[in-house]
C-alpha cells in the first residue's frame, strides 16, 4: 500500500478500533453483541492487517530496566513486517532485546508520539539489519494503553542509489577533468607518435589525421591533409599511387584487417612503408569507416638487405670452402689414378718402340685398373651429390643380402662374425640393386675397420611402417619403408666425428686408407632413392646405420640378375643396331665393338641425323644412344620419337652425367635401360646381349 493512502487507513483504524472499544463495553456489561456485526469486523481487521504490503505492528509501553516506559514490546505484527525489517517472529519480543545498543533512538521517537498524541512521519536506518525504512508512527487511543501503532516499508535500494548518486555528482567534476586531462595526454601522444596515423570515412573522408601523418603525406603527395578533406581527391596529384592506394581502403572499408608494405619516392630517395589498416567502428559495433597506421621501414629492410647479402657472402665463403675440399681430395685421388695410367702408357710405349713384347699385359692391366677405379671414384662422388643415373627395380632385399654374403664375409675376414635376420614377411623395395649392393658392401667395410680385433656384424632387414609424427623424426615422408640396419660392435663414434660423418673426403682412417667417400656415397644413394639413413653410435658402444628405403608394391624382377654383364658373352646374331653419339672417338669405339661382335651397326651423331636413317623398311633391332645430343632433340626424346614408329624398340641410354635427368631416373618404359659412362667394352657386350634376347 503507498504511503500515501495512511490517512485514509488510519481513519479505517480509528474506525475499527471504536468498534473494538464498543465490543469490549458490551462484554464488560455482559451484553451479547449482534454476532454478525462482531464477526464482519473482525475479519475486515484481519484481511487488511495481513494483506497490506507495507509492514505494520504495534508496540506497547512497559517498565524496563531503566525506569518507566523504558521498553517496549511488540503485541501484533503484519507479515509484511519481517518482510521490511528483516526480523521474523517480533511479537512478544522487547525492543531492547532485538536492536542492543540502538533502542534508545526509536524509545525516543515513539515516547515522543506516546506521550503527545501527534503522529510523525521520518526515515531512520534499522542498523542492526542494514536496512533503511520509511516510517509513520501514531498513539492508539487511549493514551493509558501506552500503545503505538507503526506503519513502514523497505527503502534501503533507494537509499543505497541515493547515496550512489550524491557520490557520483562528487567526484563526477573530479572525474570529467580527469578525463579531459587523458584524452589531451593521449592526443598528444598520437599526434606526436612517430607513425602515420589516418582515419577516413566511407566517402574518404578525413576523420582525424595525426602530425606525423600529416606531414609525410604533404611531402609524398604535395597536399596538407585537413579534417573533412577528400583523400581520394588529394592523391590525383600521384596517379601511380592512387588506385593501389584506395584499393587498400576499400578492403578496410570491407571489414578487413591486414598490413602491406609499398615503396615511394620521397625527394629523392626511396622509402618503404609498412602500412597497417583495420575497420573503423562506431559504438553499436558497425562500421563507419577505416584507419591506418603507417611506418617507415626503410631502415629495417634496408638492415635486412644486408643481413642477406652477408648470409650469401657467408653460404659462398662455405660452399667454396667445400669445393676446396672437395676439389683438394678429387686431385689427390685423380693425380695418384693419373699416375698410374700415364706411366702405365708410357711403359707400354717403350716397350713397343723397344720391340719387347714381354710385360704388355701387366702395364695394360695397371692402365685398366687404375682407370676402373677412377670411375668408381667418380660414382662415389656422384653418388654423393645425388646426380647419378639410377636404374631401380622391385628388389627383395632378403635374397640381395643371401648373394652377397659370401663377398661380405670374404671382404671382412674370418676374425668377424657375419649374423643375418630378417622378418619373414619382408616387403619389396623399389631400389637400384647394385647401387644397393655397393652400399651395403660399403657398410660392411666400414665395420670392419671399425674392428681390427674382430667382433660382430649384424645385418637387420624390417619392415616400418611410419605415421606421421614418426616420419617426421625420420624427415621422411609417412608411408611405408624396409629398413635395412648394419650394426658392429667396433668402437663407436665420437660426437664430433658423427656430426661430419657424411662430408666428402672426412676420414679417420691414415692416409691412403680411406678416401672419405664411403658414407656419403651411401647417404647420397639412399637420399636420391626416397629414403632416408641415420646413425646411431657412441664411443665404445658400437655403431648401427639404418637405411630407410622405399616399399615396392609389385612383384620383383626375379629372372633379371643384378649383374646381367656377368653372364658369359655370345657373339651377335647380325642384329641391326643404331648408334648415336656426337663424340667421334665414343662413337667409333661402341661402333668397332659391335661390328666384331657380329652385328650390323648403323650411326648418326645427332637425333635428325638418325631418324633420317630410319624408314619404315629398315631394319632396326635395338638403339644406343647418348642422353646429351646437340639439336632440338634429345636422346630420350628420340627413343620416344623412333618408339613412335617401332613401339617395341629397346633403348640403351649411354649417360656421363650432365643430361642424366632428362631420361627420367626410375620412370623409363620398358624396354629401356641405362649403361653410365665410363663402362668397359665387355659390359656393353654384355649389356646389348641382354637386351637383345628374346623374353
Amino acid at each position: 500500500m503507498p504511503v500515501a493512502d495512511i490517512p485514509s487507513l488510519l481513519a479505517r483504524l480509528a474506525e475499527l478500533e471504536q468498534s473494538n472499544q464498543q465490543l469490549r463495553q458490551q462484554l464488560d456489561a455482559r451484553v451479547a453483541p449482534p454476532e454478525n456485526s462482531t464477526t464482519l469486523a473482525s475479519e475486515r481487521y484481519q484481511f487488511l492487517f495481513n494483506a497490506m504490503d507495507e509492514g505494520f505492528c504495534i508496540i506497547e509501553f512497559i517498565d524496563g530496566p531503566l525506569g518507566p516506559l523504558s521498553d517496549y514490546v511488540h503485541v501484533e505484527a503484519n507479515p509484511a513486517y519481517a518482510a521490511h525489517a528483516g526480523i521474523p517472529n517480533v511479537v512478544g519480543q522487547k525492543l531492547r532485546d532485538m536492536v542492543g545498543d540502538e533502542a534508545q533512538a526509536w524509545l525516543d521517537r515513539y515516547g515522543h508520539v506516546l506521550r503527545t498524541g501527534e503522529a510523525i512521519r521520518f526515515e531512520q536506518e534499522l542498523v542492526a539489519t542494514g536496512r533503511y525504512l520509511e516510517l509513520t508512527a501514531f498513539r492508539i487511543e487511549p493514551a493509558s494503553r501506552r500503545q503505538v501503532a507503526v506503519l513502514f516499508q523497505d527503502i534501503t535500494p533507494r537509499k543505497r542509489a541515493e547515496v550512489a548518486l550524491r557520490q557520483l555528482n562528487e567526484t563526477l567534476e573530479e572525474r570529467v577533468q580527469a578525463a579531459l586531462v587523458a584524452n589531451r595526454i593521449l592526443a598528444n601522444v598520437v599526434d606526436a607518435a612517430s607513425s602515420m596515423i589516418h582515419v577516413l570515412d566511407f566517402d574518404f573522408r578525413w576523420l582525424a589525421v595525426n602530425g606525423s601523418g600529416a606531414e609525410v603525406f604533404e611531402e609524398v603527395i604535395g597536399v596538407r591533409p585537413r579534417i573533412g578533406d577528400s583523400f581520394s581527391e588529394s592523391l590525383k596529384r600521384r596517379p601511380d599511387l592512387r588506385d593501389g592506394i584506395l584499393a587498400y581502403w576499400r578492403r578496410a572499408f570491407a571489414g578487413e584487417t591486414f598490413s602491406t608494405i609499398i615503396s615511394v619516392h620521397r625527394g629523392s630517395l626511396q622509402h618503404h612503408y609498412e602500412l597497417q589498416f583495420s575497420p573503423l567502428l562506431d559504438a553499436e559495433g558497425q562500421r563507419i569507416g577505416a584507419y591506418q597506421f603507417a611506418y617507415d621501414v626503410t631502415e629495417r629492410l634496408n638492415e635486412q638487405e644486408r643481413i642477406r647479402l652477408m648470409e650469401e657472402a657467408l653460404r659462398q665463403s662455405q660452399k667454396m670452402e667445400a669445393v676446396g675440399q672437395l676439389t683438394g681430395g678429387i686431385a689427390h685421388d685423380f693425380n695418384n689414378l693419373l699416375t698410374g695410367i700415364l706411366g702405365s702408357l708410357e711403359l707400354l710405349d717403350l716397350r713397343l718402340r723397344q720391340g719387347r713384347l714381354q710385360d704388355l699385359e701387366r702395364y695394360t692391366g695397371t692402365a685398366r685398373s687404375a682407370a676402373q677405379r677412377a670411375a668408381a671414384l667418380t660414382h662415389r662422388l656422384l653418388a654423393f651429390s645425388r646426380r647419378q643415373t639410377l636404374d631401380p627395380q622391385p628388389v627383395a632385399l632378403e635374397q640381395l643380402v643371401i648373394g652377397l654374403e659370401d663377398l661380405i664375409q670374404r671382404s671382412i675376414g674370418p676374425q668377424i662374425a657375419l649374423e643375418r635376420e630378417a622378418d619373414p614377411r619382408l616387403w619389396l623395395t623399389h631400389i637400384d640393386g647394385a647401387q644397393l649392393e655397393n652400399a651395403l658392401l660399403n657398410l660392411c667395410l666400414n665395420a670392419r675397420d671399425a674392428m681390427p680385433d674382430g667382433g660382430r656384424i649384424r645385418i637387420v632387414l624390417s619392415n616400418e611402417r611410419l605415421d606421421e609424427t614418426q616420419a617426421e623424426r625420420q624427415a621422411l615422408p609417412p608411408g611405408d619403408y624396409v629398413r635395412l640396419s648394419v650394426g658392429d660392435t667396433g668402437s663407436g663414434m665420437s660426437d664430433e666425428v658423427l656430426d661430419r660423418a657424411f662430408d666428402p673426403f672426412f676420414t679417420t682412417k691414415p692416409i691412403g686408407q680411406g678416401t672419405g667417400l664411403g658414407l656419403s656415397m651411401v647417404h647420397g644413394f639412399v637420399l636420391q632413392s626416397g629414403g632416408e639413413i641415420r646413425i646411431d653410435s657412441a664411443p665404445g658402444a658400437g655403431t648401427w646405420v639404418h637405411l630407410y628405403l622405399p616399399r615396392q608394391r609389385l612383384a620383383p624382377v626375379a629372372s633379371a640378375p643384378i649383374y646381367p654383364e656377368l653372364e658369359p658373352s655370345r657373339p651377335g646374331r647380325g642384329e641391326t643396331i643404331l648408334v648415336v653419339d656426337d663424340e667421334p672417338t665414343i662413337r667409333t669405339l661402341l661402333v668397332d665393338a659391335m661390328l666384331a661382335q657380329g652385328y650390323q651397326v648403323l650411326e648418326a651423331a645427332d637425333a635428325a641425323t638418325a631418324l633420317a636413317l630410319v624408314t619404315s623398311a629398315t631394319p632396326l633391332d635395338l638403339l644406343v644412344t647418348d642422353v646429351g645430343l646437340p639439336g632440338t632433340l634429345n636422346g630420350r626424346q628420340l627413343a620416344d620419337a623412333l618408339r613412335r614408329l617401332r613401339p617395341q624398340l629397346p633403348v640403351l641410354f649411354i649417360t656421363g652425367y650432365a643430361e642424366a635427368n632428362v631420361i627420367g631416373d626410375g620412370d623409363l618404359d620398358a624396354g629401356m635401360r641405362v649403361l653410365t659412362k665410363p663402362f668397359t667394352l665387355d659390359t656393353l657386350e654384355r649389356r646389348i646381349q641382354a637386351m637383345l634376347q628374346p623374353s
